[in-house]
């Protein structure tokens, strides 16, 4: 089922990194937070229960398999992982990676600023994620 108004019914919702029959992964482009991905239900649901057990399993793996691969290749802080649809209510899971050095650590990456941004930090990590997102396609594609 598909709700044309619907923002991930209707667009990808950032650089696509996979996309299965069921699901698709992509990196969100969120400012200040370069490795910041998200797993996208490809039917509009709302809730993660209102998919059968198969499905379920198949949306935690691939949620697993993202943050398995944020964790070997970036070694991060911390991956935080969120559903929350409050702003769009369509199934997506946030995998996100942390840093100490991130502007929001350790609070969420929406509540309030800890420090300012670390540019030069952003912009190292950015640089490795065309690596990272192939890496999460061959997890995906095994």
């Amino acid at each position: 089922m598909n709700e044309p108004a619907c923002a991930l019914c209707a667009a990808t919702g950032g650089a696509l990194v996979f996309q299965a029959e069921k699901f698709r992964v992509i990196r969100a482009q969120e400012a200040g937070f370069p490795a910041f991905y998200r797993v996208v239900w490809t039917a509009h649901v709302a809730e993660f229960s209102s998919l059968d057990l198969n499905d379920r399993a198949l949306c935690m793996a691939a949620v697993c398999a993202v943050e398995q691969v944020l964790r070997e290749q970036l070694q991060p802080t911390k991956i935080n992982l969120a559903a929350l649809g409050n702003v769009v209510p369509h199934l997506h899971w946030h995998v996100i990676a942390r840093f100490g050095w991130d502007s929001h650590f350790p609070a969420p990456v929406w509540g309030s600023p800890q420090r300012p941004v670390d540019g030069a930090a952003v912009v190292a990590l950015a640089a490795r994620l065309d690596e990272v997102d192939d890496a999460i396609a061959r997890a995906l594609s095994a």
